[in-house]
């Protein structure tokens, strides 16, 4: 009987990190297109402590960051071992492309945003999804 492999946990990590804040930022690009941007938090004309759409985008990026992390670690550990059916990799396959092309347009239309606040508002999605798809891989790899 073949003994089973399995990609390093470095390698396991790195890949997940990246596809978790990369996913984590397709999020804050479609958010920002519907109205929940995290540019939200430096504007002065808004008399509230923290408007809401800010705190929802907060809380969305980084949950899907963090879930991001934390499935593509265990797909990426099960993978090696040919335990993920086809259809299903395929699938997968789909969605990422279809987010990460939903969010390119959404990046690419003119934002009423301005321009300071959207770059600080993208390092802060950058920063926050980095962190949670670690946390998210981390945890994933602990329980292996």
């Amino acid at each position: 009987m073949p003994e089973t492999t399995y990609f390093p946990r470095y390698l396991i990590l790195g890949g997940a990190m990246i596809s978790g804040v990369l996913l984590a930022l397709a999020v804050h690009m479609l958010g920002a297109r519907y109205g929940l941007d995290l540019g939200g938090l430096w504007r002065s004309d808004s008399h509230e402590f923290m408007p809401a759409g800010a705190a929802i985008a907060w809380w969305l990026i980084a949950s899907v960051g963090f879930s991001g992390g934390y499935f593509t670690a265990n797909l990426m550990h099960s993978a090696v071992a040919g335990q993920i059916p086809q259809r299903m990799r395929q699938f997968l396959i789909v969605v990422g492309v279809l987010m990460l092309a939903g969010a390119g347009q959404a990046a690419s239309a003119p934002s009423a945003v301005s321009t300071i606040s959207a770059v600080l508002a993208g390092l802060a999605a950058l920063c926050l999804g980095a962190a949670m798809a670690f946390c998210g891989a981390y945890f994933a790899l602990r329980k292996n």
